[in-house]
């Protein structure tokens, strides 16, 4: 038997990345997937955007399991169109047991005096209060399912410190954080778990492109993915640049998964050490 045989688990941005790596671990071990993600571009994001074609490729791998997946395109931004997927979603796959929060973007990067208000409002709209949507459209399924079940919400190292350069990344992230332990209190009673996951930099679109990559490499005027590796590597205790995606869903699978029972509140980091680094003196 996998280790979410039965189980239902809701994943956003789930067309590539991330969002499409915990899909497939967790429909390997048993569950059934709902997916969405915008599936296209978000203003003053500079990488390139996910593409219906992305979130059918989602569905395909999860299909090829031999799994149930119900997919939809919706902005996080909207609770109306994130609220009404996932309704008919769940009528369909019948209750919902898991929710993973983990769409979310990096937009311009900047002093944070530099940043404009599109980069704020758009940072701060989709990494924390479209992490807040998801938790408001989905926990009332789960309740209705209990007792018990799993909300994961996808942090950063950035959400357990601060990172120069992106306070707005920062801001949120600290934000989804101070989230999942409210709410861990809120559902405790329920036998609800809420715990966050904090990776340091991961391989996927976020970090594999110019603007991400003059976070690390201010000297240079076009700085590559390959520029940034060794800054990337420079922050982790172990000198790696980056964990996969991989690595990241073995550590929702965790969450989701009764192996976690007695976790709740917990900020879990997937971070090479980088969180708990000596800098010297």
């Amino acid at each position: 038997m996998g280790r979410m045989d039965g189980k239902v688990v809701f994943i956003t941005g789930a067309a590539r990345g991330q969002g499409r790596a915990h899909a497939i671990r967790l429909a390997g071990e048993g569950a059934d997937i709902v997916a969405t993600d915008i599936a296209g571009p978000v203003e003053s994001v500079r990488y390139a955007a996910s593409t219906p074609e992305d979130l059918a490729e989602t569905v395909k791998a999860v299909e090829a399991l031999d799994r149930r997946i119900v997919s939809f395109t919706a902005d996080v931004r909207d609770q109306d169109a994130l609220a009404t997927g996932l309704d008919a979603a769940v009528a369909e796959l019948g209750g919902l047991d898991v929710v993973v929060a983990n769409a979310g973007i990096l937009n311009n990067v900047g002093m944070s005096w530099e940043l404009s208000e599109t980069d704020w409002r758009t940072m701060i709209d989709v990494n924390l209060s479209g992490v807040w949507h998801t938790t408001k459209a989905a926990v009332p399924h789960i309740l209705r399912r209990g007792p018990g079940g799993s909300v994961i919400l996808i942090s950063s190292t950035a959400g357990l410190r601060g990172i120069p350069g992106v306070a707005h990344y920062d801001a949120a992230k600290h934000g989804v954080t101070g989230l999942a332990r409210s709410l861990a209190n809120e559902l405790a009673p329920h036998r609800i778990r809420v715990n966050s996951v904090h990776p340091t930099n991961v391989r996927t679109a976020m970090i594999d492109n110019e603007s991400s990559a003059r976070i690390f490499r201010p000297d240079l005027d076009s700085p590559t993915f390959a520029d940034s590796l060794d800054a990337l590597a420079g922050i982790n205790m172990i000198p790696e640049p980056y964990v996969e995606v991989e690595d990241v869903a073995d550590a929702v699978l965790f969450l989701a998964s009764a192996e976690s029972r007695s976790i709740t509140g917990a900020a879990l980091p997937v971070d090479l050490g980088m969180t708990q680094k000596y800098s010297g003196s």
